[in-house]
């Protein structure tokens, strides 16, 4: 009897052993992940020619701060390590792998600038440790097959000069266009797509190519030079300090030619406000977030839970900069991956679920517009609407126009 009572413990013991270990088994973590916590890292030029977009990793910070308080994803709380990089690609590298090897974060997220993921994007991929929804617009953020690791988010900065060049062929045909672009790969993407996009009429139609450092504490003279070729189309790949230049020194210069502005630098309170709203007038962009100065959105339940976090959440942030609508519809984005990821989050499933996304819609993107994902397309914006700068805010115009280009 007693052989038999020992027996029938043990038998017991051993199904609560098994079927905690099943429980177990179920969870799966990779560095930077536990029952409580989801640590991420993040690079933010918070300093530098480029710091008017550390804004974005504020508000990550803060939208991060808001999911925290209401219990977290799936119940662990996430821990937003946020360094600067002064949007210095050496920098950019150190703080990568303290990040990797210091911190232990599970995955670097939205990290800022096309030379600073350019710099990183190798390592991070040897290491494994996902680059996840890099805040830059390079078509080179969707190549699965050779960076399996990394993955964009906005539209592509190629596929949205294409969509300003089939503007231009119908509205301006014989147009000559004066483009200033930033000496990098980031500009150098952009004024890709536009040649692209003019194919054929890309030699007769582009009458200069006017690049500059970002070392340059203006580009006035540039403006200069590129008003007296008597272009009648300004091609304007800049980021914001000196699309703010461009745009009072055109003004000032009285060079009337269609502004195009790339949409990096539309924003109204870090770039047209600064400039002066009168120097604006008719600027012409292009965008796949709503914006907090069109009325339209007004009574957009997208736009006022957007608004509502803004004033309780971060109420020290620019309502008008267009940097808290990134941040804010990122940052949603992330939180959507780590929900799918459940109680699977290694490193391998958190790409896997980003890769896996099916019109996903954050509350501020245009209408029509949504983020979809697959294993061979890490592109999950892709659609675009051109607006044009009218009084204090921009104006949609025309159909929202996709704008695939493979990596």
């Amino acid at each position: 009897m007693m052989i038999t009572r020992r027996a029938a413990l043990a038998t017991a013991a051993a199904a609560v052993l098994s079927a905690s270990s099943a429980f177990a088994a179920d969870k799966k973590y990779d560095t930077g992940a536990s029952d409580t916590e989801i640590k991420i890292g993040n690079i933010m030029p918070y300093s530098g020619p480029a710091s008017a977009y550390g804004i974005i990793g504020k508000t990550e910070a803060a939208y991060f701060k808001k999911i925290n308080a209401e219990g977290g994803v799936n119940g662990r709380k996430i821990n937003f390590v946020s360094y600067d990089d002064a949007y210095s690609p050496p920098k950019a590298v150190e703080q990568a792998r303290k990040l990797v090897e210091s911190d232990e974060v599970l995955l670097i997220f939205n990290s800022l600038g096309t030379p600073s993921n350019s710099a990183i994007q190798k390592y991070m991929n040897a290491k494994k440790v996902p680059q996840l929804f890099v805040a830059t617009g390079a078509t080179k953020w969707n190549d699965p097959s050779n960076f399996a690791w990394t993955m964009g988010w906005q539209p592509s900065y190629q596929a949205e000069s294409r969509i300003y060049a089939k503007y231009l062929l119908k509205e301006k045909p014989d147009a000559k266009i004066a483009v200033l672009y930033q000496n990098d790969d980031y500009g150098k993407d952009y004024l890709k797509g536009l040649k692209d996009g003019l194919g054929a009429k890309a030699a007769s139609m582009i009458v200069m190519e006017e690049s500059y450092e970002t070392t340059e504490p203006t580009i006035d003279n540039h403006i200069v030079k590129l008003k007296s070729t008597g272009a009648d189309v300004f091609m304007d790949i800049t980021t914001p300090k000196f699309a703010a230049q461009a745009i009072k020194k055109s003004a000032e210069i009285e060079w009337k030619a269609l502004h195009i502005l790339n949409n990096v630098s539309a924003s109204v309170g870090s770039v047209i406000k600064p400039a002066g709203f009168a120097n604006a007038q008719g600027i012409v962009s292009a965008h796949y977030l709503k914006d907090t100065t069109d009325q339209q959105w007004a009574n957009d339940p997208g736009m006022k839970a957007y608004l509502e976090f803004m004033t309780k959440d971060f109420p020290e942030g620019d309502k008008l900069d267009n940097g808290t609508v990134v941040g804010y519809g990122v940052a949603q984005t992330l939180v959507q991956v780590l929900k799918q990821c459940g109680d699977n989050l290694t490193r391998e499933n958190v790409m896997k679920q980003a890769a896996s996304l099916r019109d996903f819609r954050t509350e501020v993107l245009l209408p029509g517009i949504a983020i979809n994902t697959s294993a061979t397309d890490f592109a999950p914006v892709s659609q675009l609407q051109l607006m044009r700068f009218t009084g204090e805010r921009w104006q949609l115009f025309g159909d929202v126009v996709s704008a695939d280009v493979g990596g």
